[in-house]
C-alpha cells in the first residue's frame, strides 16, 4: 500500500546511540563442566554498576520476626519459595504465618487453601487492621496459617491514595499477631506498588530470590535501589536476610551469573542454587509444597537446606 505521499517505502530504522555487547553465552553442560563452588575460575560475568545490599538485623525477642520475599522482575521464584520455606519450617516445629500480598493468590493454592470459601483477605488486613486475628487461615500443614491474598488487591492501591500513614497499614495489623508466631514472612507482586511498600515497611529482613540468568543481575540492581529508599524513609531497620539462586541448572550461563552473585554477595547467597525441577512445578496443582508432595526430589533437597541455612540465620535452630 503507497503512502499518501505517493512512496511505497519507508524510511530507514535510526539505529541506537548505544547498544551494549553482552558477555554471556548460553552453553550446555558438557561432563566437565565445573561445580558451583569452583565457578570463580571460569566466571566472565561482570556486574554493570556497584549494589549495596545491606545486611539485616536481629528481631527484637518475644516476638515473629517478618520477612518479605521479593524481587521487582516477575517468575523468578517467589511463592514457591514462600510456600516451600514455610512448610518445612512449619513442619519443624515453628509457628509460621503466610500474607499472600499478591492478587494472583497462588499461595493459598500451594497451601491446600479454597479461595472461593474465604471471607476474609489481605485487601481486609491492610484497610481494616482490627481484622488481623479474624483474617488467618488453616492450611495443609499444621503450624502454618495463611492470610489470603486475591483479586480483590487490584485497586487496593487507588483506594489508599488518600488515607494518611497508608505505607504503615500493614505494619499495624501484623502488630498484634506478631507474639504468636516464630516467623512471618509475605509474598509480594512483581511490582514495586504500595502493597509492597507496605510489606517492606512491616518487614526485619527481605529474601530475594534470584534466577541465575542475565536479567536478574539488572533487577536485583533496582531492588537494591529501592532498599536504600524505603531505608532511609520509612523503615531504618529493613536489611537483607539472604539472596536466593532460583531455577538453576548446569549451563555455562548460569554458573556465571551464579559466579557474579557469589563474588559481589558473599555472606548473603543462600546455598545451595535450586535447582530447575519438574517436582517442584507440579506440587502447587496437588495443593501441597514440595515437602509433602516428593521431598526425595531436587527441589525438596534444595529447599530443606535453604530452610536450615535460613533457620539458624533466623535465630530459630
Amino acid at each position: 500500500m503507497k503512502s499518501m505521499g505517493g512512496d511505497d517505502t519507508l524510511p530507514e530504522v535510526e539505529e541506537a546511540p548505544l547498544i551494549i555487547d553482552v558477555d554471556f553465552t548460553e552453553v550446555e553442560e558438557e561432563p566437565d563442566t565445573p561445580t558451583l563452588d569452583a565457578v570463580d575460575e571460569i566466571s566472565t560475568a561482570r556486574a554493570r554498576r556497584p549494589m549495596d545490599l545491606p545486611h539485616s538485623k536481629p528481631s527484637p525477642a518475644g516476638r515473629a520476626r517478618v520477612v518479605t520475599v521479593t524481587n521487582q522482575k516477575g517468575g523468578v521464584g517467589k511463592t514457591t519459595t514462600v510456600i516451600n520455606i514455610a512448610a518445612q519450617l512449619a513442619l519443624r516445629g515453628h509457628r509460621v504465618l503466610v500474607v499472600d500480598s499478591d492478587s494472583q493468590g497462588n499461595c493459598a493454592t500451594g497451601l491446600g487453601v479454597d479461595k472461593s470459601r474465604v471471607r476474609t483477605t489481605t485487601r481486609d488486613l491492610i484497610l481494616a487492621p482490627e481484622t488481623a486475628v479474624d483474617s488467618r487461615h488453616a492450611t495443609a500443614v499444621d503450624n502454618l496459617h495463611i492470610i489470603v491474598g486475591d483479586r480483590s488487591l487490584i485497586g487496593l492501591e487507588q483506594e489508599m491514595l488518600r488515607q494518611l500513614g497508608r505505607e504503615r497499614r500493614m505494619k499495624e495489623a501484623l502488630e498484634p499477631l506478631l507474639p504468636h508466631y516464630d516467623i512471618v514472612l509475605i509474598d509480594t507482586p512483581p511490582s514495586l506498588g504500595l502493597v509492597t511498600i507496605n510489606a517492606l515497611v512491616a518487614s526485619d529482613g527481605i529474601i530475594i530470590p534470584v534466577q541465575t540468568e542475565y536479567f536478574a543481575l539488572e533487577g536485583l540492581a533496582l531492588l537494591a535501589g529501592t532498599v536504600r529508599e524505603v531505608r532511609s524513609l520509612l523503615n531504618g531497620d529493613l536489611g537483607v536476610d539472604g539472596v536466593l539462586m532460583t531455577m538453576h541448572s548446569q549451563t555455562l550461563l548460569n554458573q556465571q551469573v551464579a559466579g557474579e552473585l557469589l563474588e559481589s554477595f558473599p555472606e548473603l547467597v543462600v546455598k545451595p542454587a535450586i535447582r530447575r525441577n519438574v517436582r517442584l512445578a507440579e506440587a502447587p496443582s496437588h495443593g501441597v509444597p514440595i515437602h509433602l508432595h516428593d521431598p526425595s526430589s531436587a527441589g525438596g533437597k534444595d529447599y530443606q537446606e535453604i530452610a536450615t541455612v535460613l533457620e539458624r540465620r533466623w535465630g530459630l535452630a
